[in-house]
């Protein structure tokens, strides 16, 4: 199947009110342009340096989605033009994305990850972690970010009660937070492993690459 035959396919499943982001690390420009002239407009990248070198390149209207863990670092590049930022996992990153904001007069919309899964290696912020953060005199005094939902990744296996369960909790922490932050209404769940069980747990927001793309291309 051609990647424009993946992603009519995928689209033509998903219900109503879930975005597809089309995660197009490590792929070429001309795969993205392939999936562009179907009119899909939302692409997740994990390495600013390769977004900012695809944003270069690559048509204006495209909405660019990072979705890896970002090094504050690195948020400087991505400033300009960054639609949405998936996986702010701490209050010094969110400072430094609301300072770079700033500097080009742009409000960036940001998600929270939060930690799910059971392995220690999945990044994001636990329940009292949370609320440190929003209660915080830094958060609440930050004009260039605005907080516009929740991210979060489940463990990596087969068990997929364990995957669902996962969810449901992100999901009851969105439900939460909604009641203190109204304006709140992404939650980004699922990938291309994983997705057919975030959305009847609540995703709004899907990330998925090789079922578009094909296997990743490794550097």
């Amino acid at each position: 199947m051609s990647i424009k035959d993946n992603l009519t396919s995928i689209k033509n499943e998903l219900p109503k009110g879930v975005t597809l982001v089309a995660v197009s690390k490590t792929k070429p420009n001309e795969d993205i342009l392939e999936a562009y002239n179907t009119g899909h407009r939302v692409f997740g990248e994990n390495k600013v340096q390769e977004m900012v070198a695809k944003w270069e390149a690559l048509p204006k209207d495209i909405e660019w989605h990072m979705i890896g863990h970002v090094q504050r670092n690195k948020v400087k590049y991505m400033a300009e033009f960054v639609s949405l930022i998936h996986g702010v996992d701490s209050l010094k990153l969110l400072k430094e994305i609301d300072k770079q904001a700033k500097k080009h007069e742009r409000v960036i919309p940001c998600l929270l990850q939060i930690h799910i899964a059971e392995e220690d290696t999945k990044f994001g912020l636990d329940d009292s972690e949370l609320e440190t953060l929003l209660q915080s005199e830094a958060f609440n005094g930050m004009e260039n970010v605005k907080i516009v939902g929740l991210m979060g990744m489940a463990t990596f296996t087969q068990n997929e009660n364990q995957v669902r369960k996962e969810f449901a909790h992100l999901k009851s922490i969105f439900d939460q937070l909604q009641q203190k932050l109204p304006e709140i209404s992404i939650l980004s769940m699922g990938m291309s492993g994983d997705y057919k069980i975030a959305i009847p747990e609540g995703s709004t927001m899907v990330r998925i690459g090789s079922s578009i793309f094909g296997e990743r291309n490794y550097q």
